[in-house]
This record gives C-alpha cells, sequence and structure tokens, in this order.
C-alpha cells in the first residue's frame, strides 16, 4: 500500500506540473475566456466545437444552465426546456459573472484541456489522500498533508473560477500560479517524508542556509515574471498578438529588475555548487537546478531577442516551476541531512 502511495503521489507530482503547464499554454494563445463559465464550458461538459451551437435555433432542446450568444451577450437557459420557431426572452437569463462574449473553438478547447487537467491532478490527490491512511499509525503528518493537498486543489479550483470570472485579472493570475507552486511543494514534501532511503549528503548547516536563499530568490523571480508577463499580455492587446517585435518595445521597470535579478539567481547558485563541491557534500540533484537555470536563462534570451519563438513562453515558465520543485527539494535533503547526524 505504501509503495502505492509513492507512485500515486509522483503521478499526482507529474499532473499538477501538466496542469501548469496546461495555464502556460492557455496565456500564450489568449484562451482564457475559451470557456466564460465555471466549471462548466458554455453550460455543457464537453464544450461546443461549433458557433451555431451557441445560437438559437429553433426546435432545439436546451438544458438548463446551457449558454448561447444573443447580441454579443450570453444568455443562460432557465430550465430544460425545447424552443419553438422564435426566441423568447422569458426561457433565458442574461450571464451575470462577467460580459464577455466571444466564442472561438481553439480557445475553447485549450481552455477545456487545462481544466481536464486539473479535473484529473484533483483525482490523483483524492485518492493519494485515501491511501494516505495507511501511514496513519506510523506519520501522521503524511495523512494530514495528503488531506491539505485535497483541499488545496479544491482553493486552486476556485482560484480558477475567479481568474475567469474576473476576466484574467492579472493579480488572479498571479495567485493561481503562486497557489499551484505550493502545491507543487506540498507533493514534493509528503514524497519526501514517505522515503525510506537515506541518502548520502552530508549536513552543512551554511548550506542549507543558501539552499533556502535560493529557493526564496527563485520565488521572487517567478512572482517578478508574473508582472513581466502581465506587461507582455497588455502589449498583445495594444499592438496585436503577430507584432512580436513590438511586445518588448518600451518595457516597465520590473522587466528590468527581473532580467538583472538572473544574474543573482545564477551567482547564487554557483556558490552553492562551489560549496558542495570543495566539502564534497553530495547533492547530486544541484545538477538538475544548473541545468534548469541554464534552460531558463537561454529561454528568456530566446524570448527578448529573437521575439517570443512560438512556445518560449511555456517553456520559461514550465522551466521556473520545476527549477522551484528541484530546489524546494533540495532545502529538505539538507535539512534532513541535518536531522540525520544528530540522531546519530
Amino acid at each position: 500500500m505504501q509503495h502505492s502511495f509513492r507512485k500515486i503521489a509522483k503521478t499526482a507530482l507529474i499532473l499538477v506540473y501538466l496542469v501548469i503547464v496546461a495555464g502556460t499554454v492557455v496565456r500564450m494563445t489568449g484562451s482564457g475566456m475559451g470557456c466564460p463559465d465555471w466549471p462548466k464550458c458554455f453550460g455543457y461538459y464537453i464544450p461546443p466545437t461549433d458557433s451555431a451551437d451557441l445560437q438559437f435555433q429553433p426546435n432545439k432542446v436546451f438544458k438548463k444552465g446551457q449558454v448561447i450568444i444573443v447580441d454579443e451577450s450570453l444568455k443562460v437557459a432557465k430550465a430544460d426546456f425545447e424552443t419553438g420557431g422564435t426566441y423568447k426572452e422569458e426561457n433565458w437569463e442574461a450571464y451575470t459573472k462577467h460580459d464577455y462574449a466571444i466564442f472561438n473553438p481553439l480557445h475553447t478547447w485549450i481552455e477545456f484541456i487545462n481544466r481536464l487537467f486539473g479535473a484529473l491532478a484533483g483525482l490523483a490527490t483524492l485518492v493519494l489522500a485515501v491511501l494516505s491512511f495507511s501511514y496513519w499509525k506510523k506519520n501522521k503528518l503524511i495523512p494530514n498533508l495528503s488531506w491539505l493537498v485535497v483541499f488545496g486543489m479544491g482553493f486552486q479550483a476556485w482560484l480558477g473560477a475567479t481568474v475567469v470570472y474576473s476576466v484574467l485579472l492579472p493579480s488572479k493570475i498571479t495567485m493561481h500560479m503562486v497557489m499551484a507552486l505550493v502545491i507543487v511543494a506540498a507533493l514534493l514534501y509528503i514524497i519526501h517524508i514517505s522515503e525510506h532511503k537515506i541518502k548520502d549528503n552530508k549536513p552543512d548547516k551554511s548550506l542549507t542556509t543558501l539552499l533556502a536563499l535560493a529557493l526564496g530568490v527563485t520565488m521572487v523571480q517567478i512572482i517578478m515574471g508574473t508582472q513581466v508577463r502581465q506587461f507582455v499580455d497588455e502589449q498583445i492587446d495594444v499592438h496585436g498578438e503577430y507584432a512580436k517585435s513590438l511586445w518588448l518595445q518600451d518595457p516597465t521597470l520590473i522587466f528590468y529588475v527581473h532580467r538583472s535579478f538572473s544574474i543573482l539567481v545564477i551567482l547564487l547558485n554557483v556558490l552553492i555548487v562551489y560549496r558542495i563541491s570543495k566539502l564534497r557534500l553530495g547533492y547530486p540533484k544541484m545538477v538538475w537546478v544548473i541545468a534548469l537555470i541554464f534552460l531558463e536563462v537561454l529561454s528568456g534570451i530566446l524570448m527578448v531577442y529573437i521575439d517570443f519563438p512560438f512556445g518560449s513562453q511555456p517553456v520559461h515558465l514550465m522551466l521556473a516551476a520545476l527549477l522551484f520543485g528541484a530546489q524546494f527539494y533540495l532545502v529538505l535533503e539538507a535539512v534532513k541531512a541535518g536531522k540525520t547526524l544528530k540522531t546519530l
């Protein structure tokens, strides 16, 4: 049972990362309002593929909550009914969460797939929480954390709804991203404390401090990155999605701070590698961190100097999320190494 638990925990972690990837694709393609309602999409569990499905049609059966677009506004069916020959206002009510009423099949299905990944991740964390009871006598922290993750996924789903209802308010999107990283951290902690193997890493207080500082710097860098992305989104609205060379024509101060902050990220992690190597402390996962930082910086350079090549934005954010996860796990390993030394 406990072996299955670790497999499910890793599966849930992968699915959460897939949700992050899907979310970045949603933002890259401007599909955030592809489904203007939540949790359904235009009132359907499986969204429509043709604009005709969202127009009034005579002699068609509509279910309660299904949506049509009338005069550039959303109308929601009040109850199950079959239409007659003409549109009757009394059968419909206005959608009041917002006034966004545009249907784009591609955007709709990109957003729908994003939500589907979210549902799968939520199901995986629920299975994880049920299996976690096998640890109840051994370590109550594991089931407690597992159920907190389930509630965290529920909160994340609610945040997703508020993002839609706010018509993609930047602060809501940032909060949504930060919560995703919190869930990643919780799952990594669960995987860490359920592991029975003892690593060969050596304890070092200064290293633990440096690793924690590097993790904090990465988190600040990610948050600043979401603000830069907000600016880019605004420029896309002004110049259009094909005028990529103009998106960073006149960047704000946060862009320059974000770019310069990457130097601190690099130097801090190089210092960590130097200390690990000099003192032979172990921590082989630090190689992953350096590789991720290299790729992260490279993707940032491509966006700035080669005008946002296709896929560079989601790759950049995904690398940041993976970097956060790798650094968080290293902090856990460093803390565990210190505790192991005290018990010897």
